[in-house]
């Protein structure tokens, strides 16, 4: 059985940690594959966000070289709010029997209650958290959970804006291709 991992976001911009968390859950969770989602409406997010082609554009620079992360463009493509639940019924629908795994932090987690469709959601996926050393235990949510250990990184896309804004250095929180893609279209500034 193929075992997937599902990683959304607004990745606005995709950067260091994102990668950092991605490795930690291949290696943890024993994938085989694992997709990147950036989200196309985030319905919790109320900022603008970078146009969807270039946030799509930054994370497949981010993510060349490893044979196992895929760019999935499903939530940039369909219109309206990006819910998870939306996104998982037609990825499972489109790839029956694969074991699948939604990639998560621990504050996305505090904040499951109040996703679409949430117990049906844990019904269809095991919930890999991400948890920071030092961070309480993950607590327990409906259906299967897994926690995945993270290296301490203290690194943000609200950050990474924000030095950009100011016309600050990213190249240590961003790929080099990242960094080079958001001077090339001044983004964020």
């Amino acid at each position: 059985m193929k075992r997937i991992g599902l990683f959304g976001g607004s990745f606005d911009p995709v950067h260091n940690a994102h990668l950092a968390l991605a490795r930690a859950a291949l290696q943890t969770l024993a994938l085989d594959q694992l997709r990147w989602i950036p989200a196309g409406q985030p319905w919790q997010k109320s900022r603008q966000l970078a146009a969807a082609t270039h946030r799509g554009a930054m994370v497949a620079l981010a993510i060349d070289g490893e044979p196992r992360f895929v760019l999935d463009r499903i939530e940039l493509e369909r219109p309206g709010p990006s819910y998870t639940l939306d996104t998982v019924r037609a990825l499972q629908a489109a790839q029956p029997g694969a074991q699948w795994f939604l990639i998560i932090g621990q504050d996305q987690q505090a904040g499951l209650p109040t996703w679409h469709g949430v117990s049906e959601l844990l019904g269809r996926v095991t919930l890999a958290v991400a948890r920071r050393p030092g961070a309480p235990q993950v607590a327990a949510s409906e259906g299967a959970v897994s926690a995945i250990e993270l290296p301490p990184m203290a690194l943000s896309s609200t950050e990474v804006r924000a030095r950009c804004a100011a016309g600050l250095p990213i190249n240590q929180m961003v790929p080099a291709q990242v960094a080079r893609y958001i001077d090339q279209h001044g983004l964020y500034r």
